[in-house]
């Protein structure tokens, strides 16, 4: 299943390349993304020369249908990695991938970050959500989409959060 996720900040790509690439603002954006605990938090890199940034959460089963909550036991861990490439002229480019511990549900695709002609910046992310369980694929792949979307989306907001906070008001910058 195909998704595609667009996410807008008030603020330049530079400035939102450091936002990503700073583990403090990862960490509180995990925690602040939905249910569940935070268990690890990696960034590596920089924004200039390229950054690599990896999440593993638990979270609980009410997320995926009742049905299939028995293949997958009381919680899942979920382990997310985004590695982008350094900055360079035009848009600044990454890779995603999601993984859902002991189940057999992968995401993976791109992620683009771009300036927009009024110095806001549009993330995009263009992901697979696969899961390969005989009965229940498409079921458990389609509440996939939808956690992964509620999540990038929440991920979006606390980033705006997180800049007004840092750089104050769009209209002082």
């Amino acid at each position: 299943m195909h998704l595609t996720v667009e996410l807008t900040y008030p603020a330049d790509a530079d400035a939102v390349a450091a936002m990503l690439a700073d583990e403090s603002f990862v960490r509180w954006r995990a925690e602040r993304a939905g249910p569940g605990r935070v268990e690890q938090v990696d960034v590596a890199g920089d924004p200039a020369g390229g950054f690599t940034v990896s999440v593993r959460r638990t979270l609980p089963t009410d997320l995926i249908p009742a049905q299939a909550r028995p293949l997958v036991g009381d919680h899942l861990e979920v382990r997310q990695a985004e590695a982008w490439e350094g900055a360079a002229s035009g848009p600044r480019v990454g890779t995603v991938a999601v993984e859902i511990a002991g189940t057999p549900v992968r995401v993976t695709g791109r992620v683009v970050l771009e300036q927009l002609p009024d110095g806001d910046t549009r993330q995009v992310y263009e992901v697979e959500v696969r899961a390969s369980i005989p009965l229940f694929g498409a079921t458990v792949a389609d509440a996939a989409a939808r956690a992964v979307r509620t999540t990038l989306e929440a991920e979006g907001a606390a980033g705006r959060e997180w800049l007004e906070r840092h750089l104050g008001p769009t209209d002082e910058r």
